[in-house]
């Protein structure tokens, strides 16, 4: 499977209704992305939702950013990879990764494990003795260089998220050339500062009290002061890309500069502007 330039990534548990979870993805398509990325959280289950996306569409990939591989044993990871592949014109990535403590043993029960072995031990069991296996489009949330090393050994590749083109640079290098380097990048087209941030800061919430995203956030060179208080404004600029359509282009070209192969547009909008978010898609889908 080939990755095209641009992607969008929009979480489908923020649609009110089935209904709009359709025609997003119809706008998605007709603006001309190559891929819709979506996580999997307290919502929607992975495949499930990917089968409903993929039957709203004709030519649109669609791509789990990421799927947990806690949610679902291995066998079943790549039967439901292969089932919606087949059903849908080889249009499904598996995107896996390790989750976050709190929703793996607080939300599934289960106990969280060291990631790369994990997930090491994951891959070894989609893959074992399948003839084929080192094509599938399969690719890791990796941000550190060992998961990194791994996406690049076992997989197509990764995909980054809440990261800057510093961390772009570093990952390129660490994956090498042949390989899929789809970086996440929020962005909202707002050109007041104050509002700009404030959209930033309550998308950031989330993530700040999450450990992995802070420790790859301090190797990137953020300090612990960047990371308190909801997040200094030098870090939710670099977070969420804002100002007119033409600033956030060139934030967004940043990544394919430092070595992105695929870039995945994330619209930051106040609850319910959905007009606000299909209107930031269609400024940016020319990157």
């Amino acid at each position: 499977m080939k990755l095209g330039r641009l992607g969008a990534w929009y979480s489908a548990d923020k649609h009110a209704s089935p209904a709009a979870m359709a025609a997003f993805v119809k706008t998605v398509e007709g603006l001309g992305y190559d891929t819709l990325w979506y996580p999997e959280s307290r919502g929607y289950e992975s495949f499930s939702v990917a089968g409903f996306m993929l039957g709203q569409t004709k030519t649109l990939k669609l791509g789990s950013s990421i799927a947990s591989i806690y949610a679902r044993d291995a066998f079943t990871a790549r039967r439901g990879m292969i089932s919606l592949n087949e059903l849908y014109g080889q249009r499904f990535i598996l995107g896996l990764g390790v989750s976050h403590m709190p929703m793996v043993e607080g939300v599934r029960g289960h106990v969280y494990e060291k990631p790369i072995p994990a997930m090491r031990r994951y891959l070894n069991g989609i893959m074992k003795d399948q003839a084929g296996a080192s094509d599938w489009p399969i690719a890791l949330a990796a941000l550190r260089p060992l998961m990194l090393k791994l996406s690049a050994e076992m997989t197509q590749g990764a995909l980054p998220y809440n990261t800057i083109p510093k961390h772009t640079a570093a990952a390129a290098k660490l994956l090498g050339s042949g390989k899929w380097l789809a970086v996440e990048q929020k962005v909202t087209i707002e050109t007041d500062s104050a509002k700009a941030r404030a959209l930033g800061r309550e998308e950031l919430s989330r993530y700040l009290v999450l450990d992995n995203y802070r420790n790859a956030w301090l190797e990137m060179g953020f300090t612990e002061a960047d990371l308190s208080n909801s997040g200094s404004d030098a870090f939710i600029d670099q977070m969420v890309l804002w100002g007119p359509a033409e600033k956030v282009k060139e934030g967004l070209r940043a990544h394919f500069a430092a070595g992105a192969t695929h870039v995945a547009i994330q619209p930051v909008h106040a609850p319910g502007d959905t007009a606000g978010r299909d209107a930031m898609l269609k400024a940016l889908a020319d990157t």
